[in-house]
């Protein structure tokens, strides 16, 4: 949770979360972040399938089980954990991705209007010429007349 905030709001701490956060998916860091995911997911469909295996038994027989009531409420909050834990993963990666976008369009936009800048320079400039040999010319003929 901590994270997303970082990532979302300007802080000192941005920017070197995002370098770590570059330097963990390069390499290995991808197969190894899917890996993790891929086993949270099936962790996190076992729990669901057990959580409607005691709501289908509670429903079958009719009475509360204590036991029934507690493996319930304890699949579920599992389950509350787990889901929740790869919402925030989800985030933090779809964040990081546009938080380096965003920067990289940013350096695009700022090498564009540097070229843009010397590209009126380098076409002023010959224009500037003209105009001071135009002056030049006009104050030769005042001097003159």
């Amino acid at each position: 949770m901590t994270m997303i905030l970082i990532l979302l709001f300007r802080n000192p701490l941005r920017k070197l979360v995002i370098l770590g956060m570059n330097q963990l998916k390069q390499g290995k860091g991808p197969l190894v972040a899917k890996t993790v995911a891929t086993t949270l997911v099936v962790v996190f469909t076992s729990v669901l399938h057990n959580a409607l295996q005691i709501r289908k038994r509670l429903l079958d027989t009719g009475a509360v089980n204590s036991t029934d009531e507690i493996l319930m409420a304890d699949r579920v909050l599992e389950a509350t954990l787990l889901g929740f834990s790869l919402f925030l993963a989800l985030m933090i990666d779809r964040l990081h991705y546009y938080i380096k976008d965003l920067f990289l369009v940013r350096n695009d936009l700022e090498e564009v209007k540097r070229v843009n800048q010397l590209d009126y320079k380098d076409k002023r400039i010959p224009t500037e010429r003209e105009e001071v040999k135009q002056l030049e010319s006009d104050s030769r003929t005042r001097k003159s007349n």
